[in-house]
């Protein structure tokens, strides 16, 4: 049997692809040109097998780049059949799957290879909120080809093989590969451009057939459900010690513990993924304050501050979540914004894109306020106050201004003696979930061993949300 190094583009698709379920379109079309001898090269496929199949029973389309032709090289066909095959998925409303190992654009075609290059885009363009769009960078991915990743909905690199760059690292000023290799799947996770990252071909083509088995096939489907085999009122006494870590309380809650966390390593105080519930398919954001390694041992710290990288990576998680019509939970434990002279160049930005996000979101919304929740940074963590359908909030966690013993030295400066008594007084009345229940602004106030099963309850409530908005184009922010 090959090893991973040694599939080629065939094999690559069959890996994929639920057995003897792929078929072919457009085999027999090859280039045109014949300009620079290219009429003495054969290129099967014109470098590029294309057409559809099926996962675990789920219709995909998928084009998957071959290197031993004109070492995949795009150029005008090669790029047509590639659109072709973004028709038929727009037409019949299933993920489009792009196996990138691709030499960039093909020099003997210039402006022809330059315009398939944007009928690709185009048509990237066009299905993006219709149709998942998925790239795996299995071989190299330079240049405009990097564009293709970036316009796809989700990404995954391989660590042993695979190349992404928009600049080859020897092309960047001061650079070269043997200080920073830039293309390196290690560097553009950490960047936030690629969400997920394995080890080899065969591991990434299997997690995208599991992140393709969660996801609803359209923006028009309701079918990202499964059965579920866990205990619906199951308690989760660990909850409240994982907290700390949203991606490990995110898996504690979750049917069977089931998580796939998105862009894990870029902006880790930021945690998006997906978890299920009732066999219900929902996006998770959450702050994170520390990283636990297995054994549960901190490993890094994070002062529950939202960043710029942080509500980057929220936002195009929230618009993919509500383009797809997916549920978004959020646990919010955030003390205010990032204090730092190149977070302040950015920040205000950042976070109204997040603001704007949720906001325009009208996908059911949950909130969970684990810990604390201040200032205008809570608001932004997809508040009651921005729209959120309904908020917990665990037993001790502080919502309002700012801490209370900072807010009683502000306000009690010239009396000193008087700060600890009003900073009580001011955390009962003002910082308190109780105090915030009172007036609303939170439903419910929790134990956090029962985090599931009222979660499971409310999206059971708001499976039939339906929600209007004024009548516009799109947005600006």
């Amino acid at each position: 049997m090959n090893t991973t190094a040694q599939l080629s583009a065939r094999e690559r698709i069959n890996s994929l692809l639920d057995d003897n379920s792929f078929v072919e379109v457009g085999a027999l079309i090859t280039r045109r040109s014949t300009d620079f001898n290219l009429q003495q090269n054969e290129v099967p496929a014109d470098g590029v097998i294309t057409g559809y199949g099926v996962i675990d029973g789920n219709l995909v389309y998928v084009y998957c780049q071959d290197k031993s032709a004109l070492n995949g090289t795009i150029g005008e066909m090669h790029a047509k059949k590639i659109a072709h095959i973004y028709d038929l998925a727009l037409k019949v409303g299933a993920p489009v799957i792009g196996i990138i190992d691709c030499a960039g654009l093909r020099l003997q075609e210039a402006t022809d290879a330059l315009d398939g290059f944007g009928q690709i885009y185009l048509k990237q363009t066009l299905a993006s909120g219709v149709i998942p769009q998925i790239t795996a960078v299995l071989g190299t991915c330079g240049g405009g080809a990097a564009v293709m990743t970036s316009l796809s909905d989700f990404s995954f690199m391989a660590k042993n093989g695979a190349k992404l760059f928009v600049n080859s690292p020897n092309a960047i000023e001061g650079n070269f590969t043997s200080k920073l290799d830039t293309a390196t799947a290690d560097f553009q996770s950490k960047s936030g451009a690629v969400d997920f990252i394995l080890e080899d071909d065969a591991a990434v083509l299997e997690a995208v057939r599991d992140l393709v088995s969660i996801l609803p096939s359209n923006n028009e489907d309701d079918a990202s459900y499964d059965e579920c085999t866990d205990d619906l009122n199951r308690l989760v006494p660990e909850f409240s010690a994982a907290i700390a870590d949203a991606a490990v309380a995110l898996e504690k809650i979750s049917d069977n513990n089931y998580f796939l966390e998105v862009k894990a390593e870029y902006a880790k105080e930021m945690v998006t993924g997906f978890i299920r519930l009732n066999g219900m398919t929902v996006g998770a954001i959450a702050n994170r304050t520390e990283v636990l390694d297995e054994n549960g041992k901190v490993t890094e710290k994070f002062d529950g501050s939202l960043t710029t990288a942080g509500c980057y990576k929220a936002e195009k998680f929230v618009q993919l979540c509500d383009s797809f019509n997916i549920p978004i939970l959020t646990f919010t434990n955030v003390t205010g914004y990032r204090a730092t002279m190149e977070e302040e160049k950015s920040i205000g930005i950042a976070t109204a894109k997040l603001t704007y996000a949720f906001a325009n979101a009208t996908v059911p919304k949950v909130n969970v306020i684990t810990g604390k929740a201040y200032g205008s940074a809570y608001l932004t963590m997809n508040s009651k106050h921005i729209g959120a359908d309904l908020v917990f909030a665990l037993e001790g966690a502080e919502i309002g201004m700012m801490d209370a013993k900072l807010a009683a030295q502000i306000m009690y400066e010239k009396d000193p003696s008087a700060i600890e008594a009003k900073a009580a007084e001011y955390a009962e009345l003002q910082s308190s979930a109780v105090a915030a229940a009172k007036r609303g602004y939170v439903d419910s106030i929790i134990d956090a061993a029962s985090t599931r099963k009222h979660l499971i309850y409310a999206y059971e409530m708001l499976f039939t949300k339906r929600e209007s908005r004024p009548s516009k184009k799109h947005g600006t922010i």
